[in-house]
């Protein structure tokens, strides 16, 4: 078992170098064309967890919380006993991000079980017709959903490797979709002590669309109304294109360097492949202070002239109950450029 996730894993990984060797140079035409927009579910990229944005998303290698499902599944073999994490996030034009992470060791099967659940909601909007612009007394919702189920284990004392599946759905009013995907991670606890590699493997899946009541109507299909006895009430069923979920290839590294048995200084930083952006380079650094305080900063998408998204900071503390369990309160502030800012914050528990 251990050997063939690994096998996966590698093999995935060769297939994406192979695939990313096109170019447009190697074509014979140039183009200024970006990826964005290319995919579905953006939602799918929005960061999970105060503590990770507040280092950049530079997560990948550290992945030692319950947000780790979303950064390295992998490193929630780290956690040795069960965590639960919660972050709201609020997110623009007054939409509501939430997440939820729970991390589960599990000894009987060799590793632990994770699972994730994650809520963009859009809120409540007026209903705008040609005819009533201010609104029609009618109100829709709309709400992208996501949830997980991962499996991480140890394959040596120093890999673990994680295998995972979601489900996600999108609805606006009365159209919706969904569609599964697949994530695979693994993480390697380096011979240099403090020294830690990651990578992972996210939304391999199937395409996504939208069907639903709303994409019905009657129309009359050549303009001709009642004029020689024109059909003009023909029903019709709208198809909508389907786009494929955003493939995300990210490799991580972290160093943690150990200042004395109470304080720490960690750095840490991504190199991301979207096949739905151009690649980008994140950073962090966390420093620990008497092993309850933490500061925070980082910087997001260094390397993309187009990049809104940049320094972010943060802090967190860790407080012990009666040495029966640890909570944790984390917050981060993200700069957007001309979307204005991002806050979230966690609050976690873990038994101790």
């Amino acid at each position: 078992m251990k050997t063939y996730i690994l096998s996966i894993f590698i093999l995935l990984c060769s297939a994406s170098q192979l695939f990313s060797q096109v170019s447009s140079n190697d074509l014979g035409y140039n183009t200024d064309a970006n990826k964005r927009g290319s995919n579905a579910a953006a939602m799918l990229g929005i960061g999970i967890g105060a503590r990770a944005e507040a280092v950049g998303g530079a997560f990948v290698a550290i992945a030692n919380d319950p947000s780790a499902l979303y950064w390295n599944p992998a490193g929630i073999t780290q956690l040795s006993s069960i965590s639960v994490q919660v972050t709201k996030t609020e997110w623009f034009v007054d939409t509501d991000f939430s997440s939820l992470g729970l991390v589960i060791p599990v000894p009987s099967i060799g590793g632990s079980l994770g699972f994730h659940l994650a809520m963009l909601n859009y809120g409540e909007n007026p209903v705008r017709t040609v005819f009533r612009p201010e609104g029609n007394g009618e109100t829709y919702s709309a709400s992208d959903f996501v949830a997980g189920l991962y499996y991480a284990m140890n394959i040596t004392d120093r890999v673990s490797a994680s295998v995972g599946a979601k489900y996600f759905r999108q609805s606006i009013w009365h159209v919706s979709g969904s569609a599964f995907g697949f994530d695979m991670a693994i993480l390697f606890q380096t011979p240099v002590n403090g020294l830690k590699l990651g990578g992972t493997i996210s939304n391999l899946g199937a395409e996504f669309g939208l069907s639903g009541r709303d994409l019905t109507g009657i129309i009359d299909v050549d303009g001709r109304k009642t004029v020689y006895l024109n059909n003009d009430n023909v029903p019709i069923n709208l198809a909508t294109e389907t786009y494929a979920l955003p493939l995300l290839f990210r490799f991580g590294v972290a160093y943690e360097m150990e200042l004395d048995n109470n304080n720490s200084v960690t750095f840490g930083s991504n190199l991301n492949h979207p096949s739905n952006n151009v690649e980008t380079v994140d950073f962090g650094v966390e420093a620990k202070v008497f092993n309850s305080f933490y500061l925070r900063g980082g910087y997001q998408s260094l390397f993309s002239d187009t990049a809104e998204n940049g320094l972010t900071l943060g802090a967190g503390i860790n407080y012990k109950i009666l040495d029966l369990a640890t909570f944790t309160v984390d917050y981060s502030w993200s700069d957007w450029g001309v979307l204005s800012s991002v806050n979230r914050f966690s609050i976690g528990i873990s038994a101790y």
